[in-house]
């Protein structure tokens, strides 16, 4: 377990992902079901959101101020156009207000159905506009699905046809799907970690590793090498301090057990992209691996676990 020290864990982001993983090892869960919202901050309705508003905010000034923020509209070419649904891209308050919009259309309706319909074991997890809920038969996931488009629906929303999926997950998935020979479990993303159906090196005890999503690994490297061009002409060390607090920043997040490859990837291929500007940059000597290694330890973080176990956290913040 690691010590968290220099990890931001607390919030309710982890506060999402310890209970997924918590809730996916200690419940009944044998099917997954991944939510997307097509372009859900462009279709939130103005006028659903300022009913939803009214509920929690009785001062009129207050509202009248988040109606004249709402149709402010968008300037393209230097033409102002008018905006009756969604929500300004970028905007401070914006995530504050789609999470009041989804408490409203999703979370409570949600509640209602567990109480209602449901029979098996049901977990929900969200963070914003991103969902994943676990259920423990099939045919209530396919249920619940199919109803909550039409809920969706009702409030000008949209699940997206090809990213939201059901899948076979759980402790049972791997076993009954090599008997009916369809290979290993499917995964599914969730805040930028890939979640696997794995088991526990003691005891082979069924476990949910965490990698670092694939898509967010190559953006952020995208990104470093963008970076690493416009500094051409820095200083090494101007430059290896920038690196040091990326590197650090990107372990910050992505240091959970069982991601240890993943952080080692990291900074190997943030080394060679460095290698690789400063080799470019000076044609006359070349730069060797050898040379350059001690410039890497004194400035690049080596890979560690910075988070602990996801129960161990859950269990502290939720004692009861």
């Amino acid at each position: 377990m690691g010590s968290g020290r220099g990890a931001d864990s607390r919030g309710p982001l982890w506060g999402a992902l310890d209970a997924l993983w918590v809730g996916l090892k200690r419940k009944k869960v044998n099917w997954i079901l991944d939510l997307d919202v097509r372009a859900f901050f462009d279709r939130v309705s103005h006028e659903w959101l300022v009913q939803f508003v009214e509920h929690r905010i009785a001062d009129r000034r207050v509202i009248r101020l988040i109606q004249k923020w709402l149709k402010a509209g968008v300037s393209e070419d230097g033409e102002w156009t008018e905006t009756k649904v969604g929500t300004p891209q970028g905007a401070v308050v914006s995530p504050l207000l789609a999470n009041i919009y989804l408490h409203y259309v999703f979370d409570l309706w949600v509640n209602q159905w567990r109480r209602k319909v449901a029979q098996g074991d049901l977990i929900v997890v969200r963070y914003a506009d991103d969902a994943v809920l676990g259920f423990e038969h099939r045919k209530e996931a396919e249920a619940f699905l199919e109803q909550l488009g039409e809920r969706m629906q009702k409030f000008g929303l949209e699940l997206h046809p090809e990213k939201t999926r059901l899948i076979e997950f759980g402790r049972f998935a791997e076993v009954n799907r090599k008997r009916r020979g369809e290979g290993k479990p499917e995964t599914f993303d969730f805040l930028g970690f890939t979640h696997v159906c794995g088991k526990t090196r003691k005891g082979g005890w069924f476990t949910v590793r965490r990698l670092t999503a694939k898509k967010r690994l190559r953006s952020k490297l995208q990104a470093v090498r963008q970076e690493l061009r416009k500094r051409w002409h820095a200083r090494v060390a101007e430059t290896g301090a920038w690196l040091r607090s990326v590197v650090q920043g990107y372990f910050n997040y992505h240091a959970v057990p069982g991601n240890f490859a993943a952080l080692e990837t990291f900074r190997r291929e943030v080394a060679r992209a460095w290698l690789a500007a400063l080799r470019r940059r000076s044609q006359k000597r070349r730069l060797s691996w050898e040379r350059f290694t001690p410039i890497l330890d004194q400035f690049l973080p080596s890979p560690r676990i910075l988070h602990p176990y996801p129960g161990v956290r859950f269990d502290a913040t939720h004692p009861r």
